[in-house]
């Protein structure tokens, strides 16, 4: 349990919340947990399986208290909602400022400007980590072409632009992404990214984790009552969850790519976990998949900084933690959208 932007966080698997007294309790079997006085609270994110008390949502519900329960691994439930406090206003305010070409730039621009310095970061810290085992001159010189499109992103003038600097910074970052790999190279390489349907074990590793990451920020979206559908980076599509692809490519290089390398760099993922297909494809296995999703829980745990917020939090609560801050920038409560830089 913790608060964060007068938000509840309960994350205890087994918590049940209930109300006593103009109190939220959030206890399990064994003890009382916490008691947080209601009116103190803006919204609740449950993460445990055993709910709520209709005391408790019906008091959420008349004081404009958004409460969002979740499965414990993330799966969006449900959210209640007092008739003061319907998505209605801050859906309409998302899809004038998607309408608007200077807002949506300056949205794109400041989550590609997250994305670059991040994947910045990641370059650097392989660098510092193992200066033996790495081109330390190619990291070196791809790090400076992702600082000079930081700079590029800051001249665009439409999403457009943004997007083509994006493009090019994806490029210089994955130029250097095989030097990064240090484990097993003959099972484990990369060449370019690869999709629909990855070539080799690497791309096929780091294609399963940005569905992961998707499905967490989508959640985390639907939660704090933003449209995951409409974006500003990414063009619509049916079907196509634009804003969540949007929060996804900040996040990208310190979650997810991170993660997918320390599978390889320690031993955790093997070439046996993967199977390839007859058009070519290279997808992980059963046993693989449940290997990488062990491990993913154990990630999400770990606790971390915020740069912005300047709280702990763990690593888990970075897509629900940039939700909220992007729902409190569309209703104008902060002047400009934070994006995840990870120091």
């Amino acid at each position: 349990m913790r608060r964060m932007l007068n938000t509840l966080f309960v994350l205890t698997e087994d918590a049940y919340l209930s109300l006593e007294n103009e109190n939220v309790v959030v206890q399990t079997p064994n003890r009382t947990l916490g008691k947080i006085p209601l009116i103190s609270v803006e919204q609740i994110i449950c993460f445990s399986y055993k709910g709520a008390s209709p005391a408790l949502m019906g008091a959420c519900a008349q004081r404009g208290v958004a409460l969002s329960f979740y499965s414990p691994r993330g799966q969006y439930y449900c959210s209640i909602l007092g008739e003061n406090n319907r998505n209605v206003l801050l859906r309409r305010q998302q899809y004038r400022l998607a309408e608007s070409g200077e807002a949506s730039r300056d949205i794109a621009a400041s989550i590609v400007i997250g994305k670059i310095y991040n994947s910045r970061w990641v370059l650097e810290r392989t660098k510092r980590d193992h200066p033996m085992l790495v081109n330390v001159e190619r990291i070196d010189h791809q790090s400076k072409l992702l600082a000079e499109d930081i700079n590029r992103v800051q001249d665009c003038r439409t999403v457009d632009q943004v997007r083509g600097v994006e493009g090019k910074a994806a490029k210089d970052y994955f130029f250097a992404f095989d030097d990064m790999i240090l484990k097993d190279k003959d099972s484990f390489f990369f060449e370019t990214r690869s999709r629909r349907p990855p070539r080799d074990r690497m791309n096929a590793l780091l294609s399963f984790i940005y569905v992961l990451i998707s499905n967490d920020c989508a959640a985390a979206l639907q939660g704090v009552g933003l449209d995951p559908y409409v974006g500003y980076l990414h063009t619509d599509r049916p079907g196509k969850p634009s804003l969540a692809l949007d929060l996804v490519e900040e996040m990208r290089a310190v979650v997810a790519d991170r993660f997918a390398l320390s599978l390889v760099n320690l031993s955790e993922i093997k070439a046996s976990d993967f199977e390839e297909h007859e058009d070519g494809g290279v997808f992980l296995s059963e046993a693989g998949r449940k290997t990488v999703l062990a491990q993913w829980q154990k990630r999400k745990t770990q606790e971390i900084t915020h740069p912005f917020l300047e709280e702990k939090i763990p690593w888990g609560l970075v897509p629900y933690t940039q939700a909220l801050l992007f729902a409190r920038y569309v209703r104008g409560d902060i002047d400009a959208y934070p994006p995840f830089m990870w120091k």
